[in-house]
Protein backbone atom coordinates (compact mmCIF):
# COMPACT_ATOMS: atom_id res chain seq x y z
CA UNK A 1 0.00 0.00 0.00
CA UNK A 2 1.29 4.05 -0.47
CA UNK A 3 -0.17 6.08 2.09
CA UNK A 4 0.03 9.63 1.24
CA UNK A 5 0.76 12.32 4.01
CA UNK A 6 0.19 16.10 3.02
CA UNK A 7 -2.48 14.51 0.60
CA UNK A 8 -4.79 17.94 1.01
CA UNK A 9 -2.17 20.59 -0.30
CA UNK A 10 -0.98 21.45 -3.78
CA UNK A 11 0.90 18.43 -4.35
CA UNK A 12 -0.86 15.95 -2.37
CA UNK A 13 -4.12 16.08 -3.96
CA UNK A 14 -2.03 15.98 -7.62
CA UNK A 15 -0.58 12.80 -6.50
CA UNK A 16 -3.62 11.22 -4.55
CA UNK A 17 -5.34 11.93 -8.48
CA UNK A 18 -2.38 9.76 -10.13
CA UNK A 19 -2.72 7.18 -7.52
CA UNK A 20 -6.47 6.04 -8.08
CA UNK A 21 -7.09 2.82 -9.05
CA UNK A 22 -4.18 1.56 -6.97
CA UNK A 23 -3.67 0.83 -3.56
CA UNK A 24 -3.23 4.36 -1.96
CA UNK A 25 -4.41 5.59 1.35
CA UNK A 26 -4.62 9.40 2.64
CA UNK A 27 -3.84 10.41 5.54
CA UNK A 28 -5.49 13.73 6.59
CA UNK A 29 -6.44 15.45 9.80
CA UNK A 30 -9.95 15.77 8.85
CA UNK A 31 -12.16 13.64 6.31
CA UNK A 32 -11.97 14.39 3.15
CA UNK A 33 -14.11 13.04 0.43
CA UNK A 34 -12.84 14.17 -2.61
CA UNK A 35 -9.08 12.92 -2.96
CA UNK A 36 -9.89 9.81 -5.19
CA UNK A 37 -8.42 7.69 -2.69
CA UNK A 38 -9.61 6.09 0.55
CA UNK A 39 -8.42 8.27 3.41
CA UNK A 40 -8.03 7.62 7.42
CA UNK A 41 -7.65 10.21 9.64
CA UNK A 42 -3.97 10.70 11.71
CA UNK A 43 -2.03 13.89 11.97
CA UNK A 44 1.86 14.39 11.69
CA UNK A 45 1.93 16.09 14.71
CA UNK A 46 0.74 12.72 16.23
CA UNK A 47 3.32 10.31 14.46
CA UNK A 48 2.24 7.31 16.19
CA UNK A 49 -1.35 8.01 13.96
CA UNK A 50 0.72 7.33 10.78
CA UNK A 51 2.83 4.83 12.17
CA UNK A 52 -0.23 2.95 12.58
CA UNK A 53 -1.26 3.46 9.05
CA UNK A 54 1.98 1.31 7.70
CA UNK A 55 3.23 -2.02 7.47
CA UNK A 56 5.83 -4.39 6.27
CA UNK A 57 6.68 -3.40 2.39
CA UNK A 58 3.97 -0.25 2.17
CA UNK A 59 5.18 2.96 0.44
CA UNK A 60 5.30 5.95 2.31
CA UNK A 61 5.19 9.80 0.86
CA UNK A 62 5.95 12.42 3.93
CA UNK A 63 5.27 16.05 2.87
CA UNK A 64 3.80 18.47 4.67
CA UNK A 65 3.65 22.60 5.23
CA UNK A 66 6.31 23.82 7.49
CA UNK A 67 5.43 24.63 11.17
CA UNK A 68 7.41 24.87 14.01
CA UNK A 69 7.42 21.31 15.29
CA UNK A 70 8.25 20.75 11.65
CA UNK A 71 11.53 19.09 11.88
CA UNK A 72 10.45 16.90 14.84
CA UNK A 73 7.33 15.72 13.64
CA UNK A 74 8.85 14.53 10.33
CA UNK A 75 11.74 12.73 12.45
CA UNK A 76 9.48 10.73 14.48
CA UNK A 77 7.36 9.82 11.50
CA UNK A 78 10.38 8.25 9.81
CA UNK A 79 11.04 6.83 12.71
CA UNK A 80 7.55 4.90 13.37
CA UNK A 81 7.87 3.90 9.55
CA UNK A 82 11.21 2.28 9.99
CA UNK A 83 10.00 0.36 12.86
CA UNK A 84 7.05 -0.41 10.50
CA UNK A 85 9.27 -1.92 8.38
CA UNK A 86 8.39 0.29 4.89
CA UNK A 87 10.05 -0.48 1.38
CA UNK A 88 10.57 3.02 0.73
CA UNK A 89 9.93 6.54 1.49
CA UNK A 90 9.48 9.19 -0.52
CA UNK A 91 9.96 13.27 0.70
CA UNK A 92 9.61 16.48 -0.60
CA UNK A 93 12.17 18.68 0.36
CA UNK A 94 13.43 21.86 -1.15
CA UNK A 95 17.05 22.58 -3.27
CA UNK A 96 19.76 23.43 -1.43
CA UNK A 97 18.49 22.22 1.86
CA UNK A 98 21.09 21.58 4.50
CA UNK A 99 21.03 21.62 7.93
CA UNK A 100 21.63 25.39 9.86
CA UNK A 101 20.23 26.84 6.20
CA UNK A 102 17.62 29.32 6.74
CA UNK A 103 13.96 28.78 7.46
CA UNK A 104 12.66 26.39 5.56
CA UNK A 105 16.09 25.06 3.91
CA UNK A 106 17.01 24.90 7.67
CA UNK A 107 14.58 22.33 8.55
CA UNK A 108 14.50 20.47 5.60
CA UNK A 109 17.98 19.47 5.93
CA UNK A 110 17.75 18.30 9.40
CA UNK A 111 15.19 15.42 8.19
CA UNK A 112 16.99 14.91 5.56
CA UNK A 113 20.00 14.33 7.27
CA UNK A 114 17.44 11.68 9.56
CA UNK A 115 15.87 10.18 6.82
CA UNK A 116 19.47 9.08 4.94
CA UNK A 117 20.18 7.66 8.49
CA UNK A 118 17.51 5.73 8.89
CA UNK A 119 18.03 2.82 7.10
CA UNK A 120 15.02 2.67 5.17
CA UNK A 121 15.12 3.00 1.32
CA UNK A 122 14.47 6.39 0.69
CA UNK A 123 13.94 9.49 -2.69
CA UNK A 124 14.59 12.90 -1.46
CA UNK A 125 12.80 15.24 -4.12
CA UNK A 126 14.73 18.78 -4.15
CA UNK A 127 12.14 21.09 -6.11
CA UNK A 128 12.67 24.37 -6.96
CA UNK A 129 9.95 27.33 -6.20
CA UNK A 130 6.75 26.27 -6.70
CA UNK A 131 4.60 28.43 -9.29
CA UNK A 132 1.59 27.62 -7.68
CA UNK A 133 2.62 30.21 -5.04
CA UNK A 134 3.05 32.92 -8.20
CA UNK A 135 -0.90 34.05 -7.77
CA UNK A 136 -0.07 34.76 -4.16
CA UNK A 137 3.55 36.39 -4.65
CA UNK A 138 1.85 38.69 -7.80
CA UNK A 139 -1.67 39.92 -6.16
CA UNK A 140 -2.47 42.87 -6.91
CA UNK A 141 -0.28 42.83 -9.78
CA UNK A 142 3.08 43.66 -8.07
CA UNK A 143 5.49 41.07 -6.50
CA UNK A 144 8.41 42.53 -4.21
CA UNK A 145 11.54 40.45 -3.42
CA UNK A 146 15.40 40.57 -2.95
CA UNK A 147 16.40 38.48 -6.07
CA UNK A 148 18.14 40.53 -7.72
CA UNK A 149 18.61 40.00 -11.84
CA UNK A 150 19.44 36.45 -12.03
CA UNK A 151 17.55 34.02 -13.14
CA UNK A 152 15.26 31.80 -10.88
CA UNK A 153 13.83 28.28 -11.47
CA UNK A 154 9.93 27.22 -10.46
CA UNK A 155 8.34 23.59 -11.05
CA UNK A 156 4.69 23.09 -11.49
CA UNK A 157 3.07 21.07 -8.11
CA UNK A 158 1.54 19.07 -10.59
CA UNK A 159 5.35 18.01 -12.18
CA UNK A 160 6.80 17.08 -8.25
CA UNK A 161 3.33 14.75 -7.73
CA UNK A 162 3.80 13.18 -11.04
CA UNK A 163 8.00 12.30 -10.24
CA UNK A 164 6.45 10.93 -6.92
CA UNK A 165 3.82 9.27 -8.11
CA UNK A 166 6.67 7.68 -10.48
CA UNK A 167 8.85 6.29 -7.50
CA UNK A 168 6.38 5.30 -5.39
CA UNK A 169 4.52 2.90 -7.85
CA UNK A 170 7.88 1.87 -9.40
CA UNK A 171 10.05 -0.44 -8.05
CA UNK A 172 12.15 0.74 -4.83
CA UNK A 173 15.30 1.98 -6.69
CA UNK A 174 18.36 2.74 -5.06
CA UNK A 175 18.21 5.73 -2.50
CA UNK A 176 19.18 9.03 -3.45
CA UNK A 177 18.41 12.42 -4.03
CA UNK A 178 16.29 13.88 -6.79
CA UNK A 179 17.04 17.88 -7.78
CA UNK A 180 13.32 18.77 -9.73
CA UNK A 181 13.39 22.24 -11.82
CA UNK A 182 10.97 23.42 -14.25
CA UNK A 183 11.92 23.49 -17.84
CA UNK A 184 13.38 27.34 -18.12
CA UNK A 185 14.77 29.84 -15.74
CA UNK A 186 13.49 33.42 -15.56
CA UNK A 187 14.55 36.37 -14.15
CA UNK A 188 11.75 38.01 -11.82
CA UNK A 189 10.74 41.17 -13.98
CA UNK A 190 10.75 38.15 -17.51
CA UNK A 191 8.66 36.61 -14.87
CA UNK A 192 6.08 39.28 -14.70
CA UNK A 193 6.27 40.05 -18.07
CA UNK A 194 4.91 36.83 -18.81
CA UNK A 195 2.36 36.61 -16.21
CA UNK A 196 1.42 40.22 -17.88
CA UNK A 197 1.42 38.70 -21.50
CA UNK A 198 -1.16 35.81 -20.74
CA UNK A 199 -3.19 37.54 -18.40
CA UNK A 200 -3.64 40.46 -20.83
CA UNK A 201 -3.11 42.96 -17.63
CA UNK A 202 0.25 44.50 -16.34
CA UNK A 203 2.34 42.73 -13.29
CA UNK A 204 5.87 44.12 -12.56
CA UNK A 205 8.69 42.75 -10.25
CA UNK A 206 10.31 45.46 -7.53
CA UNK A 207 13.36 44.13 -6.57
CA UNK A 208 14.39 45.77 -2.72
CA UNK A 209 17.78 45.35 -1.08
CA UNK A 210 17.40 43.06 2.14
CA UNK A 211 16.77 45.97 4.41
CA UNK A 212 13.98 47.67 2.58
CA UNK A 213 12.78 43.70 1.99
CA UNK A 214 12.62 43.04 5.86
CA UNK A 215 11.20 46.39 6.27
CA UNK A 216 8.27 45.65 3.59
CA UNK A 217 7.30 41.96 4.94
CA UNK A 218 7.13 43.59 8.85
CA UNK A 219 4.49 45.90 7.51
CA UNK A 220 2.77 43.45 6.11
CA UNK A 221 2.88 41.26 9.70
CA UNK A 222 5.44 38.92 9.59
CA UNK A 223 8.14 39.23 12.62
CA UNK A 224 11.77 41.37 12.27
CA UNK A 225 13.54 37.81 13.09
CA UNK A 226 11.74 35.48 10.43
CA UNK A 227 11.24 38.78 7.99
CA UNK A 228 15.33 39.19 7.98
CA UNK A 229 15.83 35.40 7.41
CA UNK A 230 13.27 35.79 4.06
CA UNK A 231 14.88 38.19 2.55
CA UNK A 232 17.93 37.39 2.98
CA UNK A 233 17.51 33.74 2.06
CA UNK A 234 15.72 35.34 -1.55
CA UNK A 235 18.95 37.35 -1.82
CA UNK A 236 20.87 33.82 -1.81
CA UNK A 237 18.59 31.94 -4.01
CA UNK A 238 19.11 35.05 -6.75
CA UNK A 239 23.05 34.62 -6.93
CA UNK A 240 22.39 31.98 -9.14
CA UNK A 241 22.23 28.80 -7.43
CA UNK A 242 18.63 28.29 -8.41
CA UNK A 243 19.38 28.75 -12.14
CA UNK A 244 20.27 25.46 -13.45
CA UNK A 245 17.83 22.74 -14.88
CA UNK A 246 17.90 19.62 -14.59
CA UNK A 247 16.21 16.59 -16.72
CA UNK A 248 14.71 15.08 -13.65
CA UNK A 249 11.20 15.48 -14.48
CA UNK A 250 11.47 13.44 -17.72
CA UNK A 251 14.11 11.01 -16.49
CA UNK A 252 11.05 9.63 -14.06
CA UNK A 253 8.05 10.59 -15.56
CA UNK A 254 9.16 10.27 -19.46
CA UNK A 255 7.83 13.64 -19.89
CA UNK A 256 9.01 17.15 -19.85
CA UNK A 257 8.11 19.79 -17.20
CA UNK A 258 5.44 22.35 -18.10
CA UNK A 259 6.88 25.79 -18.85
CA UNK A 260 5.58 28.60 -17.37
CA UNK A 261 3.43 29.70 -20.09
CA UNK A 262 1.42 26.52 -19.59
CA UNK A 263 1.08 26.97 -15.73
CA UNK A 264 -0.22 30.51 -16.39
CA UNK A 265 -2.98 29.32 -19.22
CA UNK A 266 -4.15 26.76 -16.65
CA UNK A 267 -4.50 29.33 -13.75
CA UNK A 268 -5.65 32.41 -15.23
CA UNK A 269 -8.10 32.36 -12.49
CA UNK A 270 -5.91 32.11 -9.68
CA UNK A 271 -4.51 35.70 -10.50
CA UNK A 272 -7.63 37.58 -10.05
Amino acid sequence: MIVVTGATGSIGRELAALLRGRDALAAVRRPAGDLGIPHRIADLERPETIGALLSPGDRLFLNSSIWPGFADAHRAVIDQAARAGVAQIVTVSVRGAAPGGRLATGLHGVVDAHLRASGVPYAILQPTGFMQNLPHDFAGGVMYGSYGTAPVNYIDARDIAAAAAALLTGPAGPSGDHVLTGPESLPHDRIAEEIGRVLGRPARYVDLPVPEMTAHLERRGMPRPQAAELAALMAEIGDGRWASTTTTVEDLTGRPPRPLSAFLTDHKDAFS
